[in-house]
């Protein structure tokens, strides 16, 4: 007997019981429902919330392949045993050496997300008696990329049920959740645990254990060497392809921008989103170099560095385009008018840079700023909607004048 006709026997079988979600589930996830509407008004198309989530994960996988590489070749870099990359294709990159300490770091801290955050889903599922619902598998896969790589992991499961259950489950679940669930993870552990989510030590596999035994070893990020009025040694090719410290997904700026130009070809993610916080963060970014050339700002205060550095440095590094791209566009928790997605966008690039510069103890504000206008989302779509009903009863009166 084939796996889809045991599947199908066990759904049969647990069919208007308590586990008949989990089983439903399962079998849907893993085959097309044999189910077609009859009657009645429907509209047909080929795209479903499963699928849209499967779009965005595969966005995400070039990401997550290079995090891998990434995470072995800052190792290799601190330890010595590699020197700086001189291009895209260099061989102290694309080292196999560099992806099995990937594999070995990043691939539990995947499992762990999806294993836990499943599970809550399932738990839920079979309590309400609902059907199981597929928006965590976008969340699962976020949350291993926005965390540093030596994230203990028991950390990770307490810091995910936390999310799924707050940040989601108590609001409705999937569709009904005012706030990110990914970034409300992140939240969480940045408050919870901030050793582990800011420093020097966090971003390079092991850099605490080598640390006792061999100079220099510092997986400080760029963000954070701006933060101590310290010059990035980094070039811009670097920042741009991702060759730097940092979490696990948002380091490479290139990938992100491929994933962002294949989310908006889907229709998936907001292009009106993502540009407008590029804008907000450059317009940020450019007042910050003004005072700084104006002479407002000198180079004893502790705001100089992250003041004084360019406004597309802000771009680039640390994980502004990540949030951009990946986080500021969930259709959930963003705003849906074309106006108010200009405005929240916006909004987000332009907090972003200010508490990354003004918050020297953890200088990135970006999940700060999406969570802060998830809240504020509902507020400007309603402006927005009120502001075109006034201007159409404005042009009503005046035809009836």
């Amino acid at each position: 007997m084939s796996l889809k006709e045991n599947l199908h026997n066990l759904k049969e079988k647990y069919k208007g019981t308590k586990m008949a979600p989990a089983f439903n589930a399962i079998h849907t996830f893993l085959y097309l429902p044999n189910e077609t509407t009859h009657g009645g008004t429907h509209i047909k198309a080929a795209d479903d919330l499963k699928r849209t989530m499967n779009v965005v994960i595969m966005a995400l996988v070039p990401c997550l392949i290079f995090g891998m590489f990434n995470a072995g070749y800052q190792t290799h870099l601190a330890s010595g045993e590699v020197s700086r990359v001189t291009g895209f294709f260099s061989a102290n990159f694309w080292n196999f050496s560099n992806l099995m300490v990937g594999i070995v770091k990043i691939l539990p801290l995947v499992i762990v997300s999806y294993l836990v955050g499943l599970v809550i889903e399932f738990i839920f599922a079979v309590i309400k008696g609902h059907e199981v619902e597929e928006g965590y598998l976008v969340t699962g896969m976020l949350v291993p990329l926005i965390v540093p790589v030596d994230l203990p992991l028991w950390m990770l499961a307490v810091a995910v049920a936390f999310g799924v259950v707050i940040g989601k489950e108590v609001f409705g679940g999937t569709g009904m959740n005012i706030l990110n669930p990914a970034l409300t993870i992140r939240a969480f552990l940045f408050f919870a645990y901030p050793t582990w989510m800011s420093g020097d030590k966090v971003w390079v596999h092991d850099a605490v254990n080598r640390a006792g035994t061999a100079d220099a070893i510092s997986g400080e990020t760029i963000l954070g060497s701006y933060a101590q009025n310290m010059e990035s040694s980094y070039s811009m090719f670097e920042k741009f392809f991702g060759f730097i410290p940092g979490s696990v997904g948002e380091t490479s700026t290139f990938l992100i921008l491929v994933g962002a130009a294949f989310l908006i070809f889907t229709k998936i993610g907001s292009w009106r989103i993502i540009v407008s916080t590029f804008i907000g963060a450059a317009v940020m970014g450019l007042i910050f170099n003004f005072v700084v050339s104006s002479g407002v700002i000198t180079e004893s205060s502790k705001f100089y560095g992250l003041m004084s550095a360019e406004w597309f440095d802000h771009l680039m590094i640390g994980g502004l385009a990540f949030g951009a791209v990946y986080m500021a566009t969930d259709p959930v928790t963003a705003s849906q008018t074309n106006k108010g997605k200009w405005i929240y966008g916006f909004l987000i690039g332009f907090i972003s840079i200010m508490i990354r510069v003004f918050n020297p103890a953890y200088p990135e504000g970006v999940f700060l700023a999406i969570l802060l206008m998830n809240v504020f989302a509902p507020t400007i779509d309603h402006y927005v909607v009120q502001g075109n009903v006034n201007k159409r009863l404005k042009r009503l009166k005046a035809k009836t004048a």
